[in-house]
């Protein structure tokens, strides 16, 4: 088990006080596969929904979700990010007329904590975003490869392999 404990055996927040503040940043992608009805509703790459435009919806969901990462997930240190960025990208229709679409979440900001969680979870709360705004349409929407690309700062960097 991976869990931090405490001097008790207790689950603890890692206690990152001793860290240097350095550059910390983190890319994470989420991929989302429409299915052929919702895909067709592409234009100009957006998606123009009863609830607004999906894409954009689904952006700023993204951002918001990075920036309350640590509501969500246990110990995970609360960070105030300098950046955050989404980028929706949906790529080709496949022959049944399926798209996928990537969604990038880049996150950066001077501390002594990494900010991969937060890459994360901006790129899969802006896959569910996306979900939910295309469920009216269709629920064969499949989220998938939900992962980290690229962290830098702290002990080490890493590149997820292609």
């Amino acid at each position: 088990m991976l869990t931090h404990l405490d001097a008790k055996n207790q689950p603890a927040m890692v206690n990152v006080g001793p860290k240097a503040v350095t550059r910390r940043t983190a890319h994470a992608v989420a991929v989302v596969v429409l299915p052929p009805a919702l895909a067709a509703l592409i234009s100009n790459h957006e998606i123009a929904g009863k609830k607004g435009p999906v894409f954009q919806t689904a952006s700023l969901a993204g951002v918001m979700g990075a920036k309350r990462t640590s509501d969500l997930i246990p110990l995970c240190h609360p960070l105030a990010l300098e950046d955050c960025q989404i980028e929706i990208k949906p790529g080709p229709a496949d022959a049944s007329g399926a798209v996928e679409v990537a969604i990038h979440c880049r996150v950066a900001i001077e501390a002594k904590t990494g900010v991969e969680m937060e890459a994360l979870t901006g790129a899969t709360v802006a896959a569910l975003t996306l979900y939910d705004m295309g469920k009216a349409v269709s629920h064969d929407i499949v989220i998938k490869d939900v992962r980290l690309l690229e962290k830098t700062g702290g002990k080490r960097a890493y590149t997820a392999r292609a």
